[in-house]
């Protein structure tokens, strides 16, 4: 690619002013619960149809690279994740809110995601080749094994009880099986109800989870006051903030590979880099899930450098990464242009204006980041009495919106209520959240797995043939050992003596 191709959309204000134009967007689309930068993404195309092909990506580039950022906001400060990679920002984001340290959390979510997204768009010039032909060797099994070892990751180190954990993750997997069955067509798990045909949509879920339940929590509780007094106004000392950046290069490689697999994502990405976070950070800043700041910079470096992750296969196979990268794609469709393995070298302008509107977009991240964020934060000095109200209707609104049905407002209403049964007993949400969100692509592969062993003579042979499916197998078979409270009280045991 020419570098002086690249350089010269930096100097066209036009271009400029389009990026900035979707980044202002995706701001306050992707943090408001229940607007998805997918739905925004998906309104653009109409809006763009008569533009040029670059004036189009500098706004749809803008637009993605904020709007998956923006999902950290309302996660930090009212405990409601904007998207669903933003679940595991929440997990300390918003402890960090309760104590007043809302600037704090959402500095180093705006610099992390700002380093997570100039990764994945380093990666996307540099590693497009290579990282595209090792997703292209995935079969169903390994995409199966892949999600089975992020739950497992993540339920065994989320939770002080691995039975709770694993409930939670049993009640997620129950949740994601609701709906028509994709192999036989039958109505599987909807108990008669007509309108849980088409399963249960994420974003209800999720909002009630955290949202409702927040709500229900402060009303059963009596918390109806302000709980935080003041905002604290710290300085970060540059050395403090960076001292988190090998980790990041870590969490952002484990972002732009999970980016690349077709289906897996932001979700998938920042719950992997978490459940890594938790085994290579010794000493946290606070225990996990109660304010840990490295937490938040594994959940947004890694989410963030999904983004030029999924634009890999995008760009270079036709195969979109994720539900973004597949309306971009018909971005690409509408102004005549075809993606593929010669698109980089066919088409380097436009090549280089994806990589521009992405750089550009990163800029205006820290930008909008950094100043509009901190004023955000004053809604956690709002009493509970008047913000609580508001709450409720954000996620009333958010859970309609997603597919204009008050049944999905019902559930989010079961959701909030279940949640709340769970924070009563310490169960943890997190393996429920990510069994909702990885449910259905574990057992679409599981069963195309099956299928396909079923012409096989060796199937033993044929199923292990990869060496990715090896290695995957290998971690899944180590971390469920590990998990095992038994085996932890003999590795104890072993490290005392």
């Amino acid at each position: 690619m020419n570098f002086s191709m690249l350089l010269s959309y930096f100097t066209d204000i036009r271009f400029i002013l389009l990026v900035f134009l979707g980044s202002v967007l995706g701001l306050f689309i992707g943090a408001i619960p229940g607007l998805s930068v997918t739905m925004a993404t998906a309104l653009l195309v109409s809006v763009t149809y008569s533009w040029s092909a670059s004036d189009a990506m500098a706004t749809v580039m803008g637009l993605y690279v904020v709007g998956v950022f923006s999902g950290a906001l309302s996660a930090i400060l009212i405990n409601i994740p904007g998207a669903p990679s933003s679940v595991v920002t929440a997990f300390d984001g918003y402890p960090l809110s309760k104590r007043g340290e809302a600037n704090k959390a959402l500095k180093y979510a705006t610099v992390y995601s700002f380093i997570g997204s100039v990764f994945g768009f380093i990666a996307l010039a540099l590693l497009s080749g290579p990282i595209s032909s090792i997703a292209l060797k995935f079969h169903p099994i390994d995409y199966f094994l892949l999600s089975f070892f992020g739950l497992l990751a993540v339920g065994s180190l989320t939770s002080k009880s691995f039975t709770k954990g694993l409930v939670s993750a049993a009640i997620g997997l129950f949740v994601a099986m609701i709906g028509m069955d994709s192999v036989m067509g039958r109505p599987r798990l909807t108990l008669g109800i007509r309108s849980l045909q088409g399963g249960v949509n994420v974003v209800p879920a999720l909002v009630g989870l955290f949202g409702m339940t927040e709500v229900i929590s402060s009303i059963a509780e009596g918390r109806m006051g302000a709980e935080v007094n003041e905002i604290k106004k710290e300085k970060i000392n540059i050395k403090d903030m960076f001292k988190h950046f090998p980790h990041s290069m870590l969490y952002s490689v484990i972002g732009t590979f999970i980016g690349a697999l077709p289906g897996a994502g932001g979700p998938v990405a920042s719950f992997i880099a978490y459940s890594a976070a938790e085994k290579i950070v010794k000493k946290p800043s606070r225990p996990f899930g109660e304010g840990a700041i490295e937490g938040i910079v594994a959940s947004e470096s890694s989410n963030n450098a999904c983004i030029g992750g999924a634009l890999i296969p995008m760009l270079t196979l036709a195969v979109p990464g994720d539900a973004v990268t597949a309306i971009i794609l018909s971005v690409f469709i509408v102004h005549g242009l075809q993606p593929g393995p010669l698109f980089i070298k066919t088409q380097p302008t436009l090549f280089a204006s994806v990589l521009a509107g992405g750089f550009i977009g990163c800029i205006f991240l820290l930008f909008l980041g950094l100043v509009i964020a901190p004023r955000l934060s004053k809604l956690i000095l709002v009493p509970k009495r008047i913000l609580l109200p508001i709450v409720t209707v954000l996620c009333i609104i958010g859970s309609f919106a997603c597919n204009n049905r008050l049944f999905d407002v019902v559930l989010m209403f079961i959701f909030g209520v279940l949640g709340f049964v769970m924070k009563k007993h310490d169960y943890p949400k997190a393996p429920m959240v990510l069994a909702i969100v990885l449910g259905g692509m574990m057992d679409s592969n599981f069963r195309r797995t099956v299928s396909l062993l079923e012409s096989e003579e060796h199937k033993i042979a044929y199923l292990f043939s990869s060496p990715i499916t090896v290695v995957l197998f290998i971690c899944v078979v180590v971390t469920l050992i590990l998990s095992i409270p038994q085996t932890k009280k003999v590795l104890a045991r072993f490290r005392r003596g």
